[in-house]
């Protein structure tokens, strides 16, 4: 068996062989959505991405004959650390070959960077943190991802668990149709609930839009504190997912409940963007012409399938119907445009939450894993 090199990325030319990996990975894989290139371009780029404010992250190639066959990132956030008084990293941005090896080069490389740190454990897949991309997809393969979630191959989670990571925690999708919601249910619910409340409920104004995500964040922060593996959202990384977004965004999915002119509450729903990623395969342009630009916009006014990014709720508002309320819009809205939808994700323990999904109709279809194991 030949020698398998591992080699930090510290150039464009190694970052770019980074970015092109998954496209050998996937080839044949019939539900994986390339990303844009140039997204995930300014993703990698330490002067752009808000994380490298407060932390820091390396990336790995994994080279056999000269060829490439894995890739990961290793990722350390002191403000995930401070607030949980953990001392854990992350690995992410994972893609290998079927071959234990490269797996595990891969993983050393990622988990010597860490202890070179001084952190003592190793959790993923996520990258950067929580608010980003995370999770190892362990059932639900034949499904295409939406918007901000996880795919890979089902030998991952072999890999994975032979290097000796042990499941964290299990984060769970749902599929829901808003045509076959007990909306009339919901909302003779939402009715009884919200008679007491002077809740109001608001699209996002795109004209605020640095304004109202920092409304969001505020809500988030509160809202998630408690969650596994939470981390709030710096102003600076709100600021920057709200630009990432502002393209998709639909106000009348995107809403703010508000008390008093107050932010309480907020769901974030938009078009599943990733239906017509897939058709342009990472690329806006061709021979220097905007070709997948103005596919992508064509094919965007025709998606009909949207993902409930989050819904925040403040703890002291969370009998009043609101979570409700904000529900109950969305679907109304939904259903009036014949969209399809995914809820994702939520944590396995999460029984309130998980039990108000199923009950509006939602099925769960896919399970992200994290996965942890310590630093020797």
């Amino acid at each position: 068996m030949s020698q398998i090199q591992i080699s930090r990325v510290r150039s464009n030319r190694d970052r770019d062989a980074f970015i092109g990996f998954p496209w050998q990975v996937y080839r044949d894989d019939p539900a994986w959505v390339p990303p844009l290139i140039i997204e995930r371009k300014e993703f990698l780029d330490r002067e752009k991405h808000p994380f490298y404010r407060h932390g820091d992250a390396a990336l790995f190639l994994a080279r056999r004959n000269g060829e490439i066959v894995g890739q990961i990132m290793a990722s350390d956030d002191p403000n995930y650390n401070a607030l949980h008084k953990s001392n854990v990293g992350c690995f992410g941005l994972f893609d290998s070959i079927d071959d234990v090896d490269v797996a595990s080069s891969l993983f050393d490389a990622a988990t010597n960077w860490l202890r070179d740190r001084g952190r003592t454990e190793v959790m993923g897949p996520v990258d950067y943190s929580t608010n980003y991309v995370c999770g190892l997809l362990v059932d639900g393969f034949e499904h295409p991802p939406t918007l901000l979630t996880a795919h890979n191959p089902p030998y991952y989670v072999r890999l994975i668990e032979a290097n000796g990571f042990k499941k964290e925690v299990d984060w769970f999708a749902w599929w829901f149709d808003p045509k076959n919601a007990p909306v009339s249910r919901l909302r003779r619910l939402v009715d009884a609930r919200t008679r007491k409340t002077q809740a109001k409920v608001r699209p996002i104004n795109l004209r605020d839009l640095a304004g109202d995500s920092q409304r969001l964040a505020a809500v988030f922060n509160k809202a998630w504190e408690n969650n596994w593996g939470f981390v709030p959202f710096t102003p600076i990384e709100a600021e920057h997912m709200a630009k990432e977004m502002r393209p998709i965004i639909d106000p009348s999915m995107t809403l703010i409940a508000e008390i008093d002119n107050a932010p309480v509450g907020f769901v974030i729903c938009v078009p599943d963007i990733n239906v017509a990623l897939k058709q342009i395969n990472g690329r806006l342009t061709r021979f220097g012409l905007p070709i997948g630009l103005i596919r992508l916009l064509w094919l965007r006014r025709k998606i009909r399938k949207a993902r409930f990014v989050a819904l925040g709720v403040l703890e002291k508002f969370r009998r009043a119907g609101i979570a409700e309320m904000l529900v109950l819009r969305v679907l109304e809205e939904g259903a009036g445009r014949g969209f399809t939808a995914e809820l994702s994700m939520t944590l396995e323990d999460n029984v309130m939450v998980n039990r108000f999904i199923e009950a509006v109709g939602a099925t769960r279809y896919k399970t992200y894993r994290i996965y942890r194991r310590p630093i020797s």
